[in-house]
Order: C-alpha cells, then sequence, then structure tokens
C-alpha cells in the first residue's frame, strides 16, 4: 500500500478531532457567557436591593367613647313663700256630719297614732254659712272640732276623762286660740261628749287617721291675739314688719275682735317654731298654728 492511500484516514481523523474541538470551544464560551450574565445578574442585585415596604399593621381599635349619662335636673319645688299676700288654705274634703261609717269601722281595728290630754271647749257660728279654715261651712250638728296643729281632716277620738264619755270627729277648723285648751268642739261633738253642759272639760285626744304627715311638712304660722282694738293689731303688725321682714305679716278681723298672723318665708315649722317662742307682744297670746 503506498503512503498516499495510508494518509487519508489520518486526515479524516485529523478533521474529525478539528470540528469537535471546535464545537466544544463554542459550546464552553456559550456557557461561560451564560455563567458571565447570571453572576453579573447576581452582583447587580446584592449591589442595589430592592426596598420592600413591611408589610401593613393592623391599626389599633379607636378608643370606645364612654357614654356620659347626664342624670336630669331636678325639678325645682314649687316655692310656697308667702312673701305676697296671703292665700286662703284650699278646702280639705269633709264628709257630712263629720265622720262616717268607714271611719268608725277604722277606729275599731285600729291603734291611736297620737294621744294628747288637755282641756276641751266648744263653739258655735255667730251667723250662718260661716266657713272653717278648712272651707267646709261650719255646722253644728256635724261631728267635727277645731285643733291648732293637727293637719286638717285627721280623724280623732276625744274622750271626757270625768264621765268617761267619748265620741269620734274630725277636725275641720282651727283653735281655740286660748291658752291652756287644745280642742274646739261643734255643738254635737261637744253634747256626745258630755262637754256641752259643763262647757269645759279636761279631755284625751286619740288620733287615729291623718290626710297628711303629723310630724313633717305641713304649713305653718303664728298667730297672735285676740285684739279688741284693731289699732293695737295694726301696731303690733308693724313691729313684726321690721323684725321679720322675710316673713308675710297680716292683720285680720275676728267674730268680735282682731289678729295678727307670721307666715314665715315658705311656711316652713322651724321658722314657725322658732318665731312662736320669741316673740314677746305686749298684748294677746303667740299660737304655733297649722295652716294645712
Amino acid at each position: 500500500m503506498s503512503r498516499e492511500g495510508q494518509s487519508e484516514p489520518a486526515d479524516g481523523r485529523r478533521g474529525s478531532a478539528r470540528g469537535f474541538t471546535r464545537r466544544f470551544a463554542g459550546t464552553c464560551a456559550a456557557l461561560a457567557g451564560l455563567a458571565a450574565v447570571l453572576i453579573g445578574a447576581s452582583g447587580c442585585s446584592h449591589r442595589q436591593p430592592v426596598a420592600q415596604a413591611p408589610p401593613p399593621q393592623a391599626l389599633p381599635p379607636p378608643p370606645q367613647q364612654q357614654q356620659v349619662v347626664v342624670p336630669p335636673a331636678e325639678a325645682p319645688e314649687p316655692s310656697t313663700s308667702a312673701s305676697g299676700p296671703a292665700v286662703r288654705i284650699p278646702p280639705t274634703p269633709a264628709p257630712p256630719g263629720g265622720v262616717t261609717a268607714e271611719d268608725l269601722d277604722y277606729i275599731a281595728t285600729h291603734r291611736p297614732i297620737l294621744t294628747q290630754t288637755g282641756y276641751a271647749t266648744w263653739y258655735t257660728a255667730p251667723y250662718k254659712g260661716r266657713r272653717t279654715a278648712s272651707g267646709q261651712v261650719f255646722d253644728d250638728d256635724a261631728m267635727t272640732a277645731a285643733h291648732r296643729t293637727l293637719p286638717m281632716g285627721a280623724v280623732i277620738v276625744a274622750t271626757n276623762l270625768e264621765t268617761g264619755q267619748s265620741a269620734a270627729m274630725r277636725i275641720t277648723d282651727r283653735g281655740p286660740f286660748v291658752e291652756g285648751r287644745i280642742l274646739d268642739m261643734s255643738m254635737a261633738s261637744a253634747k256626745a261628749t258630755g262637754v256641752y253642759r259643763a262647757g269645759l272639760a279636761e279631755v284625751r285626744i286619740d288620733v287615729y287617721e291623718t290626710p297628711k304627715s303629723i310630724n313633717s311638712g305641713g304649713r305653718w304660722c303664728v298667730q297672735i291675739g285676740a285684739f279688741h282694738s284693731e289699732r293695737e293689731a295694726l301696731k303690733l303688725k308693724e313691729q313684726l314688719l321690721r323684725t321679720y321682714a322675710d316673713s308675710n305679716v297680716i292683720e285680720f278681723a275676728g267674730e268680735d275682735s282682731y289678729w295678727v298672723r307670721i307666715r314665715p318665708e315658705g311656711d316652713d315649722r322651724a321658722m314657725a317654731e322658732y318665731i312662736a317662742r320669741h316673740v314677746q307682744p305686749s298684748e294677746g297670746e303667740a299660737y304655733l298654728t297649722r295652716l294645712d
């Protein structure tokens, strides 16, 4: 075999090797370029990090508003000041005859809430149609009586301590305005208790029922008299107006005499009691008196 014939395979192998080498080198270059790109991208990301906003935090709930309950303003009590003209006490209803069968039943099944002892008298109206302090027309035949401080409309039993006679009656008037006496009876009440003939008798008063409290509240005044001269009553009124400027001082005519009445501001009981203890009229007596 000649050498030229043997040289072709060698050249073919060398050509094939050179092609493989070129392909391998191209692949490596491509891989190296891709790696450079990846490394470059990684480097840029490291140098300029992208700032990411923190996850939103839940906002705290708004503070709850406390509901403030404002109590309603207390309604002012109606003024009972007696700075103006004297106002007549509204009539206190009283049944015909003074007491009823229901009153008697109540007395029979209850105990008295207050007991007093003193002297009683009786009185009659000087003229027909005369009204009592309660506003009722005075009736000689009704079982009624007058008392200075018991609430108007109170139901009582009066017992004659000398004879033992007793009867139920209702307070519808004010009096007696005589020192040492605590009860003035109508003619019917006086006859039922044996006071009519005697004219004056010691009695026990048992109070069973009152439409208003005995110890609290009430409208109070101080009544001074009786004066047989209107001039003396007016003179005392002028003196009292200077002493008790905040009170309502009036003078009025009675059946056959004159009276002076001091009504403290608001008809207050404590002030009326103070005035009754300290007033010293040169004529007449001072009596603590309940108006209602």
